[in-house]
């Protein structure tokens, strides 16, 4: 897909002053004058997150070493071995969890007919790797049906829908932000064909290599985070197409330290169990926005993290140390003595809303740049009947961790802080 042109020399007096004007009504309440309400305003019902994909230079050991990381089996693939000639694509699970990695074969040899993802393409991947290292591609929810709302809303189209093998499943893709894109996967009009497998093209990899034990407990993917230059033409555009609402939104007073902050603003389904959290970085602070050094780094928008829902976060994170991602945090004070000590333990933070609370724990960053991480959290609280009499825990219940974004950043700002002493103590010898 590659960079978008910039066209800031061609913008209009006229134009720049209904920028201005539209920037000026898109002002953030914070936190606490942020009234949470659900308007119901979906453009297309959304069942759920269908699956997260990544791109990368190498899908077999990128796979393999989250698959350790997190505990997540290999359960399907898509390559030379499933006729697939275009691309190599390994699928992890943990429950309703997927990751899917993608990397492409030789495009002299390749059969673009072949590729079990139709949107694939091999510029568009050599171009993504290029900018943005191993990242996110696409951030696939789970629509009832296709539908032509977006486009018709102003989504940006980047893949037009393509009915896969199987007659019942299709994809289609629209831009989400950066490089990034919004994927659909329609199985059906009830969304039930879904529920199974995974997609056509799709083979599942024997048990003897797949490591079917590993499990850590991790169970969905709760929220996508991502990071744009400017928080207001993308929450605008995400709005406008999808009729997503607004759950909760952060200034850098909420949750910035004195050296640095950030603006966010999470937007949500009619279910409130899509979530998609936008950041921003806030100029003129002591240190570069850690939203800033993402976009250096990631050059442009992406995803900045995935927050995984773990049904024990103590089993999750002591699960994870084989692999040594790194986990960091602090322990607060709403759990148990034995389970504060085991916080402090495994670097689990605590944080509580007026509704139930959250557990939460980070990794470093885990690729070779300082951009895309991992967030595991276990939700406390919040649960409700449906209407058929099953309980069901609401969306987003605990918040965002609040009260653990100072401490949070204070440690990036330390991590930033010891890499920019190699690079200083690198000059000096230079």
């Amino acid at each position: 897909m590659g960079k978008e042109p910039n066209t800031t020399s061609a913008t209009t007096n006229s134009e720049a002053a209904v920028s201005a004007a539209g920037h000026a009504e898109f002002k953030l309440v914070g936190f606490r004058n942020f009234v949470r309400t659900n308007p119901k305003s979906d453009n297309f019902a959304v069942h759920k997150f269908h699956h997260i994909e990544f791109w990368c230079g190498d899908a077999t050991n990128t796979a393999r070493r989250f698959s350790w990381g997190l505990g997540m089996p290999l359960v399907a693939k898509s390559d030379l071995s499933t006729g697939n000639s275009a691309h190599a694509s390994y699928l992890l699970r943990s429950g309703q969890l997927n990751f899917l990695f993608t990397a492409p074969y030789s495009p002299s040899i390749s059969a673009p007919s072949s590729a079990a993802i139709p949107s694939f393409s091999f510029s568009a991947h050599r171009s993504f790797t290029s900018s943005h290292g191993l990242a996110v591609r696409a951030v696939a929810i789970q629509p009832f049906r296709l539908t032509s709302a977006s486009i018709s809303r102003g989504a940006k189209p980047v893949s037009p829908p393509v009915l896969l093998s199987d007659n019942k499943t299709a994809i289609a893709e629209v831009h989400l932000y950066g490089d990034a894109v919004l994927r659909y996967v329609s199985c059906g009009d009830n969304g039930a064909a879904c529920d199974g497998w995974f997609l056509p093209g799709f083979e599942p990899v024997d048990d003897g290599v797949s490591y079917q034990e590993l499990d850590y407990g991790i169970r969905r993917l709760d929220h996508a985070v991502g990071n744009v230059p400017e928080l207001e033409p993308a929450v605008e555009y995400l709005k406008k197409f999808t009729g997503f609402h607004e759950f909760a939104e952060f200034t850098a007073e909420d949750v910035g330290t004195a050296e640095s902050g950030l603006n966010s603003v999470v937007l949500a389904n009619n279910d409130e169990n899509v979530l998609l959290p936008l950041n921003e970085p806030v100029y003129g602070t002591k240190r570069k926005s850690q939203i800033q050094t993402y976009l250096e780094h990631n050059e442009g928008a992406g995803v900045q993290h995935l927050a995984l829902v773990s049904e024990d976060i103590f089993r999750t994170s002591e699960g994870n140390e084989e692999e040594k991602w790194g986990w960091r945090g602090r322990a607060g004070d709403v759990l148990t003595d034995e389970q504060i000590e085991e916080c402090e333990k495994l670097g689990i933070l605590v944080d509580r809303d007026d509704q139930g609370t959250l557990l939460q724990i980070f990794t470093k960053p885990v690729g070779d740049r300082p951009t895309i991480f991992v967030e595991i959290i276990q939700r406390i609280g919040c649960m409700l009947k449906d209407d058929e009499g099953k309980i069901y825990q609401k969306g987003g219940c605990g918040g965002f961790g609040k009260g653990n974004f100072s401490e949070l950043f204070k440690s990036i700002e330390e991590y930033e802080k010891t890499l920019e002493a190699k690079q200083v103590t690198q000059a000096a010898n230079t």
